[in-house]
């Protein structure tokens, strides 16, 4: 009976905590945020204010004078787990004076648990190998991590990690510090749903079934804003 009860909860989390509040624009259908199999969309015409969003006033960026191209995503979220393999093909596809960070959202107490579990395993060295992995855990294996405790034990020390050394990393202030830094950013950004990609800190580029943007879609703005941030700073 636990069990049943364990895995309904995280599907009804999974599915519901998405966005940060009932009018925030995401996709609904699970599967309308899973990778295209089939040939992409012709390309468009990607209008600002339409397709793509400025942000005012800019957000500072972390990488220098790479263009920043930040994914806001939460490992809750199955929108999220769907766009991972998008992700891995948009990395692949950056110039070389671009660069990848994530961001995790906390839009609810329970997403919490999954943003400390990020900032730790970046800070011990083992995100490159846990990142994906994570979300295999929780969207196809249905692994009952719910609790930073869980994470510790259950996922992370498969990794080599002392649940301990884990635990102290996830409860540190610094690691405080990082998700109140982190959701301040997400405010800046005016972000209200996940996965959320921000380029150079200057345009918002969400996911949204009513428009019609899904990965290939975020993927083809997300490359076109980099390649014009790219010759802007030439």
């Amino acid at each position: 009976m636990f069990k049943r009860l364990a895995s309904l909860f995280i599907a009804l989390l999974a599915v519901s905590a998405c966005t940060s509040d009932k009018t925030a624009t995401a996709a609904t259908d699970p599967a309308a945020a899973k990778p295209a199999t089939a040939a992409p969309a012709p390309t468009r015409d990607w209008q600002l204010g339409a397709d793509y969003f400025l942000i005012d006033p800019r957000v500072p960026t972390t990488t220098g004078d790479k263009v920043e191209v930040v994914e806001v995503f939460s490992y809750a979220c199955p929108h999220c787990a769907h766009f991972q393999p998008t992700m891995d093909e948009l990395k692949a596809k950056l110039p070389a004076n671009a660069q990848i960070v994530l961001l995790p959202a906390v839009f609810n107490p329970q997403w919490e648990p999954f943003a400390r579990a990020f900032y730790t395993a970046r800070s011990l060295g083992v995100l490159d190998k846990t990142h994906a992995a994570l979300f295999e855990a929780l969207h196809t294996q249905h692994q009952q991590l719910f609790s930073i405790d869980a994470l510790a034990n259950d996922f992370y020390a498969k990794y080599g990690v002392d649940p301990k050394s884990f635990l102290a990393t996830a409860n540190s202030f610094v690691t405080d510090s990082q998700i109140a830094n982190g959701s301040n950013l997400v405010k800046a950004y005016g972000i209200g749903s996940t996965p959320t990609l921000v380029i150079n800190g200057k345009y918002r580029v969400e996911l949204t079934a009513e428009k019609k943007i899904g990965p290939s879609e975020a993927l083809e703005i997300a490359l076109m804003l980099v390649n014009k941030e790219s010759a802007a700073k030439k």
